[in-house]
């Protein structure tokens, strides 16, 4: 995506198949699918731009559907079986010039020809977690998975990976390091290739060197990390753990510059802007938040009731008329916690229960001097 002034609205997929549509100028909120028919089928794995003019959203979904959504006319156009749900699911999707690229779990991936029937087809390997492509070089794409290191394709000729990641050296037991690759990012204008694992690592690969380990890590919390995305700012990188804690690394020092706050549940999308200091990311939490990478700051804060799996930052504007497919339509609220703030506190019933709680203290009190002024007559007699 092109570097663009100004986010306007935002695309996100959830596990209810529902694509979902924000206005963050408008302040309000869309839904784009036949409610009627909803289901943990149509639940949306992966999202990618279909065009450098934003004007198609393409969905992948766990029943391995690829779905075209124009944002001009706010409707479903087109779908596709590009997968087989004993596969596994989507773990990438991308487009090039002439064509469209899809990546399964079992390691398949796959070219879609455009006007053609006819795909290409490479196992990556088992296992996979994340198909990732460079934007800069389309034709190449990246992958890496559960002990599937990670490794470069050039999809013109798929024969071989051009580059293949080396495990780490044992750890001071002497004992071999788990390989989980769950989020790859390409480093714009460079070679490097950042990955985050299930074992909290954030790793650097330089592929123009003869060196295949990491040429830096850096490690962040106790959780497995889910997602990373990079800021325009290089030399940084935004990663998002299981536990809904996301933090900013110094790619070149390998430290934790600062923590971003707020979030209730595990990071499953995570997107930073292309030219602004902006992150956007969402999750099991069901909410979407716009964090400002110079102050740390939450700028927008979206509740949308469903798990949210993927995000997508768009510079158009979503318009009213585009929601008529589904007629559902909700506001925005800048602020939530502003209705709570309102509210008056009611201590009544808190007042009756401390009130009720006293009576019966001196009543059981009261009861105990009885009994022992009893027991005293009955010794006496």
């Amino acid at each position: 995506m092109a570097a663009k002034s100004q986010i306007c609205s935002i695309w996100l997929g959830s596990e209810t198949g529902i694509l979902k549509g924000v206005s963050l100028t408008k302040k309000q909120a869309f839904n784009f699918c036949e409610m009627s028919c909803l289901s943990r089928d149509q639940e949306v794995c992966v999202m990618a731009w279909g065009d450098p003019h934003e004007s198609e959203v393409l969905v992948g979904s766990v029943n391995g559907t690829v779905k075209t959504f124009s944002t001009d006319k706010g409707i479903f156009t087109a779908s596709r079986e590009c997968g087989d749900p004993s596969q596994g699911r989507f773990t990438g999707l991308a487009v090039t010039d002439s064509s469209m690229i899809t990546c399964v779990e079992s390691g398949l991936l796959k070219v879609w020809k455009e006007g053609s029937t006819e795909t290409v087809e490479v196992n990556v390997g088992n296992g996979v977690c994340r198909m990732q492509q460079n934007q800069s070089q389309r034709h190449h794409v990246a992958t890496g998975g559960k002990e599937n290191p990670l490794k470069v394709w050039d999809l013109e000729r798929p024969d071989k990976p051009i580059f293949t990641a080396k495990n780490v050296a044992h750890d001071w037991l002497d004992m071999r390091v788990p390989v989980w690759v769950r989020d790859i990012g390409f480093i714009p204008d460079s070679d490097k290739i950042v990955t985050c694992t299930g074992h909290h690592q954030v790793r650097v690969y330089d592929p123009s060197t003869p060196q295949r380990r990491p040429v830096l890590e850096a490690q962040f919390g106790e959780y497995p990390l889910t997602a990373l995305s990079l800021p325009a700012s290089q030399g940084t990188v935004v990663v998002g753990n299981t536990h809904g804690e996301l933090a900013i690394l110094d790619l070149r020092k390998g430290l934790v510059c600062g923590c971003l706050k707020g979030l209730a549940g595990a990071v499953r999308g995570l997107q930073c802007h292309p030219s602004l200091p902006l992150v956007a990311s969402c999750g099991l939490d069901r909410f979407l938040r716009v964090h400002s990478l110079e102050d740390r700051s939450l700028q927008h804060k979206v509740y949308l009731k469903s798990r949210l799996n993927c995000v997508l930052l768009s510079s158009r504007e979503l318009e009213s008329s585009n929601a008529d497919v589904s007629g559902d339509v909700e506001e925005v609220k800048a602020e939530e916690d502003e209705v709570w703030d309102t509210m008056e506190t009611v201590t009544e019933k808190a007042k009756k229960r401390a009130a009720q709680k006293d009576e019966a203290t001196v009543t059981g009190v009261d009861a105990n001097k009885e009994k022992k002024a009893s027991k005293k007559k009955k010794k006496v007699m």
